[in-house]
């Protein structure tokens, strides 16, 4: 499968690294201190901000202890996170200008966990810190096509949860790609396994077809 793009964009958790398990455990405490009836690791809290889900479970007056917590917990598991097949290669063979990640993770654990599974940061870099308003809403990938220097619809999102691919359609890309089998039940324009053996030569995208799971 080809398809022509200027630029890529993609999500980091879920589709660059595996930091899962790691921010399970992170929440989890958190919730044992501030939201016991809280439960993480369900599909509709995959690819939102830390602060937004913060907001929906305390009251305004202990959201900045809230929110320094849960950022302190999941900064201190960092470390733990591991690239995701094909993401090494993949980012590694890219030309810088021609790809960026818009993470839902604040700036520090965003590199953090980038730089623990071994994967160049962009200087274009989206993070959490960056917008107004985080995935399900566009913001994220209309700044990291801005910030590549392309229309959106010249460019596109690689996914794994239906927050983001909403995000995606929503800042009108040219496609939207879900990755692995968590993106079946999101709206991307077709799935794949992960990213292994995906090429890009800041033109044409090459997706194996092999990879392809719809």
């Amino acid at each position: 499968m080809k398809y022509f793009a200027s630029g890529l964009l993609f999500d980091n958790d879920g589709v660059l690294v595996d930091s899962h398990q790691a921010a399970n455990v992170a929440w989890s405490q958190w919730a044992s201190e501030f939201a016991p009836n809280f439960k993480w690791d369900v599909p509709e809290n995959a690819g939102v901000r830390a602060e937004d889900k913060v907001r929906e479970h305390v009251g305004p007056e202990l959201f900045e202890v809230a929110n320094n917590r849960i950022n302190e917990l999941e900064q201190a598991s960092a470390g733990e996170t591991l690239a995701l097949a094909g993401a090494v290669e993949l980012l590694t063979s890219l030309t810088p200008g021609t790809w960026t990640v818009c993470t839902s993770a604040n700036a520090n654990l965003g590199r953090a966990r980038l730089a623990a599974a071994g994967l160049p940061i962009p200087a274009e870099l989206v993070t959490g810190d960056d917008v107004q308003r985080g995935k399900p809403f566009p913001d994220p990938y209309l700044l990291g096509a801005e910030r590549l220097g392309f229309d959106p619809a010249d460019c596109v999102v690689f996914e794994d949860a239906p927050a983001g691919v909403e995000a995606g359609i929503e800042a009108g890309v040219g496609l939207v790609i879900g990755v692995s089998e968590r993106a079946l039940a999101s709206m991307a324009d077709l799935v794949i396994k992960d990213l292994s053996g995906i090429t890009f030569d800041g033109e044409v995208l090459f997706i194996p077809d092999k990879s392809r799971l719809r």
